[in-house]
């Protein structure tokens, strides 16, 4: 199964607070971020990093860190998720497509809590 590490994630509990944060340590977020639920900024490479305050975070299961893979067919996505959670990993999101990300997903939790995200068109 090919993998690609596509995004890495904060889901901030004061998104202004992590947006001032972010720009004084040097991201250049776009000018437009203040208000948005999601903000995302290409770096170098191929990887984006974001803060989103959309996804519900579960603090008794989840860190607040988001690992976004790219596995490109919803039949992978499926598979990986009914594998991972088979073998006990605490599931954060069942598969399903999302409109507000444009993008078919499911999010599992890693053995320390950080939610990881498999993504396909």
């Amino acid at each position: 199964m090919p993998l690609d590490l596509y995004m890495v994630g904060l889901l901030p509990r004061d998104m202004e607070k992590s947006l001032a944060f972010y720009r004084q340590l040097g991201l250049e977020l776009p000018a437009d971020s203040e208000g948005r639920p999601h903000v995302q900024v290409q770096m170098k490479g191929d990887i984006t990093f974001f803060l989103n305050s959309m996804i519900p975070l579960d603090r008794q299961h989840a860190q607040g860190v988001v690992l976004e893979f790219y596995v490109r067919d919803r039949a992978i996505v499926e598979a990986k998720y009914a594998e991972l959670t088979g073998l006990g990993y605490h599931s954060y999101q069942a598969p399903n497509f999302s409109e507000t990300i444009n993008a078919y997903f499911a999010m599992i939790n890693d053995p320390d809590g950080n939610i990881v995200m498999l993504t396909a068109d």
